[in-house]
Parts: C-alpha cells; sequence; structure tokens
C-alpha cells in the first residue's frame, strides 16, 4: 500500500509517520524539507513546495497512492489545488480540519461529527470550515475520495499544551514557572479542555487508511482525557518539580488587551469540550488513550530541556505577562469591597 503525505514531520504528522512506516506502507513525504530529522528510516521524501503547482504535478508524474494525506492545507485554494493534483490518482484524500471549528459558544458541551460548523471568532476555524464545504461538494458532485478528519488539541513531546502563551511556543511559560514567576491563566481555569498524545491520534488515523467505508465521512479523533486549565498546569508544574502560580484573567479582557488572542480564547480554549469518540471507536476498535497527561507532561519537559532548539525564549511575551500581571493586581486592589 503506497502513501504520500503532504507534510509529515509536524506535530500530528510524525507520529503518523513512524506508525505507517511501523506498519509495512510504502510512505512518502511531499515537502520542503526543512524537518528531514524527523523522517522516520524507511520512508521516501521528495522535496517541493505544494504551493508551486506545475512543480509537484511535475514531481509526482504518473505516480498513483492508495492515499494521500496533506497536513498543511488551511484554506480554499489549497483543497482546491489538491483536488486538482490528485483527482483520478489517489483511492483516498485525507483532509486535516479541526475541532475548532465546532459552534461557538456550544449548545451542548458534548461535541459529536454532527455538531453544527459555526465558529465567528476564528477565522482559521471558518477557513477549516470552508475547505470541508468544498471537499463535501468534491464528493457529492463527483465522487473524490475524500475523508475529513477533526483533531482537538494534539500535542506532542516537543511542546506543552497550554491555555495561553506568546508566539515562539511554550518554553517561556516553562521558565516562568521553573523561575517562580506566575503566569496567566483565561477564565477561572476550571474549564475543561481536551488533550491527546500524538502517538494515540496517529492509531486512529492509520487505522482509516485504506479503509473503503470512511470514504465520505468525517471522524473527530481526540483523547478520552479532560482536565481543567488548572490541572492542566499542575501537571506542568509537577513535571518541572515547581508550584504553578496561576494569575486567573477573564478571557474577555486578555482579548481586548491582545486582539489576536481573541480567536484561540473566546473561539476554543475558554470553551467546555467534551467529544463523544464512538464514531473513531467504531471504526478503530484499538484507538484508546494510552499517554494521559501527567505523564505526558513529564516527556514534554525532559524532551524540551534536553533539546536545545527548543528553548526559544521570548522575551516580549515575558514582559508582557510581567506588565499585565502587575496591572491585574493594582485593579483588584482599586475594586470596591462589598460590605
Amino acid at each position: 500500500m503506497k502513501a504520500l503525505f503532504i507534510g509529515g514531520t509536524g506535530t500530528i504528522s510524525t507520529e503518523i509517520s513512524r506508525l505507517c512506516v511501523a506498519r509495512g506502507w510504502d510512505l512518502t513525504l511531499l515537502n520542503r524539507g526543512n524537518s528531514n530529522d524527523r523522517v522516520p528510516e524507511g520512508a521516501k521524501v521528495l522535496t517541493g513546495d505544494i504551493h508551486r503547482e506545475d512543480e509537484i504535478r511535475a514531481l509526482i508524474g504518473n505516480e498513483r497512492y492508495d492515499v494521500v494525506a496533506d497536513f498543511i492545507a488551511f484554506s480554499t485554494d489549497d483543497v482546491a489545488r489538491d483536488i486538482r493534483l490528485f483527482e483520478g490518482k489517489t483511492d483516498q484524500y485525507f483532509f486535516i480540519s479541526s475541532a475548532s471549528a465546532y459552534q461557538k459558544p456550544l449548545a451542548s458541551p458534548w461535541i459529536t461529527e454532527g455538531t453544527p460548523l459555526h465558529n465567528p471568532y476564528w477565522q482559521y476555524s471558518r477557513n477549516k470550515a470552508a475547505c470541508e464545504r468544498v471537499l463535501r461538494d468534491a464528493y457529492d458532485s463527483r465522487c473524490f475520495p475524500v475523508t475529513i478528519i477533526r483533531p482537538s488539541h494534539t500535542y506532542c513531546e516537543r511542546s506543552v499544551p497550554l491555555s495561553i502563551h506568546g508566539n515562539k511556543g511554550s518554553f517561556q511559560v516553562l521558565e516562568r514557572i521553573r523561575q517562580g514567576k506566575r503566569i496567566i491563566c483565561p477564565g477561572d481555569g476550571t474549564t475543561l479542555w481536551t488533550l491527546t498524545h500524538s502517538r494515540d491520534f496517529a492509531v486512529a488515523f492509520v487505522g482509516l487508511m485504506g479503509n473503503i467505508h470512511a470514504i465520505g465521512e468525517t471522524y473527530q479523533i481526540t483523547g478520552d482525557e479532560s482536565l481543567t486549565w488548572n490541572q492542566i498546569h499542575d501537571c506542568i508544574g509537577k513535571a518541572l518539580g515547581r508550584e504553578v502560580r496561576p494569575v486567573h484573567i477573564p478571557s474577555e479582557t486578555l482579548g481586548l488587551l491582545w486582539p489576536d488572542m481573541v480567536g484561540a480564547l473566546t473561539g476554543d480554549k475558554s470553551n467546555t469540550v467534551l467529544f463523544d469518540n464512538t464514531k473513531i471507536r467504531r471504526a478503530v476498535p484499538e484507538f484508546t488513550t494510552t499517554t494521559f497527561f501527567s505523564e505526558g507532561a513529564r516527556e514534554c519537559v525532559a524532551y524540551i530541556y534536553s533539546h536545545p532548539e527548543c528553548q526559544v525564549p521570548d522575551p516580549e511575551f515575558d514582559k508582557w505577562c510581567d506588565r499585565m500581571i502587575e496591572a491585574w493586581d493594582r485593579a483588584v486592589e482599586t475594586f470596591p469591597r462589598y460590605e
């Protein structure tokens, strides 16, 4: 069985690539070659930029694949290009959508594949929903063999999942905890959030590859573990051997002061989300949560602090946190007390 992954070395896709090779798939990764250290032994690599359509068409030539999966498609132009490139050249095409596309605010915290897609707060989520519509139309009108996947918050050892961090990733928040500094937590920290380790995600994904019954279907793939943000931060603190000192600030306030954060908070992380995984379990019975976050956090911290390339300082974000916390403390002091 032959598979072509566009990307294949990212947070979600690296473990999928490894598992595919381990299970005997003839795997080719098409990417720009920036992360070849993550390519599993036994996989082939085609170096190219998927956005250069004519180059990719010539690079692929007459090859045909049982599965094509695009892990870096984010716009309707991206999926329209993929339809042109791979129609008639694959028996199954995977699009990686996002669980953030589900309606916000939710009518019910329990989410199934039938939950409406409507997120007025985050353009990223609306783009993913629009991609789904384009692919669904291609399936309905001419049987383009799409399978749509909706991950929630999936993580790997290279970065810890956090409620808020700067533009350079999670390391600066880890450093704040390690140094005994306070960290910002949106809301009161009791919102339930679902985490999925990429190793567990890979089992479900690979189990759908080559499955004829998955054609034309949509599957959400998430873990079984739902933790509050307070619990998530505590797990990280324990992995670091430090007590976490959270400062709870309303998401609305944070979004007002950092508008780029509105999508990720109001449109995603500030909402309690609980996923019904009945459908993916019916398709892939072996899928289950094997890495709980108490273990995953330790794995992440150990990896990050033993790999200098993961230790990216973010002094601008660090200063903003200090200023924000100081300003919040001063504001709280001025609030009238009810007596």
